[in-house]
């Protein structure tokens, strides 16, 4: 588990990076989006991804990294949104983006180390084919919630949907740079 730990350290760093230098190039902007619309930009990167997998012919000579990384930089953005509620106008500096995106994402962290130690990193068994449709999976369900106006019966919150989702595209960014380096 502790090289897991120090993994998805290095994944959140690469994530963190582009998340702050997006915010220097345009600002907050995205506090304007509601939870619906962050949903939907995170499904037409998992859409992406699951075309990638399926497809032999690509247009454009991108790989699935930059997908897996949207998915968990939006589902960050979705995080703060469902607590600060979504702005008029861009109201966060970088400074605040920031220390909301560490908080989400040490919140995350915390909830893979209990499921992983009570599943037994059974993620590093699995193709990321699979982790794609996990995600694709939670997003249905999220869009589900949605459409019931947030209300459920039995089932997690959404909120506990999008970290699901930010933990399967760790997995799958570690998974992809392991069998690199085989």
């Amino acid at each position: 588990m502790q090289n897991t730990s120090s993994q998805y350290d290095e994944v959140v760093s690469r994530c963190r990076t582009l998340f702050i230098d997006k915010m220097a190039d345009y600002g907050s902007a995205w506090r304007i989006l509601r939870i619906p619309s962050l949903t939907d930009q995170i499904f037409i990167k998992a859409q992406r991804i699951r075309q990638l997998q399926e497809n032999q012919s690509r247009k454009i000579e991108e790989d699935e990294i930059p997908e897996f990384i949207g998915i968990i930089n939006y589902s960050v953005m979705a995080l703060i949104q469902l607590d600060k509620g979504v702005a008029e106008q861009p109201d966060l500096n970088v400074k605040e983006a920031t220390a909301l995106y560490d908080k989400y994402i040490a919140e995350t962290k915390a909830l893979m180390e209990d499921k992983n130690h009570d599943y037994g990193e059974a993620w590093r068994d699995m193709r990321i084919s699979s982790l794609t449709d996990l995600i694709l999976q939670k997003l249905l369900r999220v869009k589900q919630i949605e459409n019931n106006q947030g209300k459920t019966l039995v089932s997690e919150g959404i909120d506990a949907n999008y970290q699901d989702m930010i933990n399967y595209a760790i997995f799958a960014l570690i998974l992809i740079e392991e069998n690199e380096s085989k």
